[in-house]
């Protein structure tokens, strides 16, 4: 099939799907006009492509793990490569949100601090005026 068709099937746009070829996430062959013809098991894959990058996961460990997907609905086969990648990428997401935990605490914390000073302010300047 054409990447339009291909567009067209699973909603991502042509450009996306030449970027995820560039990044070798998707294959194609050249035709005889040198247009892209991809496989007819092509939207199974953006499909999954999709699943894997809404999941957070980086192009790199989708590359990694894309082949062990292959002819499942869900999950990948549970291969060593696969564990490690997975593990590997849960624990970078759980350092993010700790991170973004403590920039959420620390904002929370001025805000409120900020709020106390407009009120004591406030409260300051009614008293004298």
């Amino acid at each position: 099939m054409l990447i339009g068709e291909l567009s067209r099937r699973t909603g991502v746009p042509a450009r996306l799907l030449r970027y995820y070829e560039q990044r070798g996430l998707l294959t194609s062959r050249r035709d005889t006009n040198n247009y892209r013809q991809y496989a007819e098991d092509a939207p199974r894959t953006v499909v999954r492509i999709r699943e894997m990058l809404d999941a957070g996961l980086p192009t790199e460990a989708i590359r990694e793990l894309l082949p062990c997907t292959d002819g499942a609905d869900s999950g990948a086969d549970p291969c060593p490569e696969v564990l490690r990648t997975i593990a590997g990428e849960l624990e970078r997401m759980e350092t993010t949100m700790a991170a973004l935990h403590q920039r959420y605490a620390a904002l929370s914390a001025f805000r409120t601090a900020s709020l106390d000073r407009a009120t004591a302010d406030g409260a300051g300047r009614s008293s004298t005026g």
